[in-house]
């Protein structure tokens, strides 16, 4: 990948840092996390933070999913559900009826064939991307 986007110093410092691929990944996460962005806007969720503005934790999260995308390329969207849900867990997260980073709760720590139709697409969008620009 010819553009890619180095972190900026103290912009990312997480634990995927070491993967061989991880300046691709970063630059295609930072697409997907604005291509979430705008599909929440247009779904009236105006929560999301431009990708400068978004805390560590939501940056780590997204370039963890482009490398398991990476590392997974035909891993089914709810595969790549399941990876997100394993890295939340991990991270102390928990289901929670409301997302709340201070409490690490989160309502889509759920499967996949659970969550609505407007989060399917949201992790169905992110594999397209990522596919498309690996």
């Amino acid at each position: 990948m010819e553009n890619v986007i180095a972190p900026q110093e103290g912009k990312y410092e997480g634990r995927t840092r070491e993967h061989p691929k991880f300046h691709e990944a970063y630059s295609i996460a930072i697409v997907c996390h604005e291509a979430n962005k705008a599909w929440c806007f247009v779904n009236a969720d105006e929560s999301q933070k431009n990708w400068d503005g978004t805390e560590e934790w939501q940056r780590e999260s997204v370039v963890e999913g482009v490398l398991f995308r990476f590392d997974n390329p035909n891993a089914a969207e709810d595969a790549q559900h399941d990876a997100w849900i394993k890295n939340k867990v991990d991270a102390g997260w928990k289901y929670g009826e409301e997302k709340n980073a201070e409490l690490k709760t989160h309502p889509c720590i759920v499967p996949f064939n659970e969550l609505p139709e407007f989060q399917q697409k949201k992790d169905k969008l992110f594999c397209a991307i990522v596919d498309a620009l690996k």
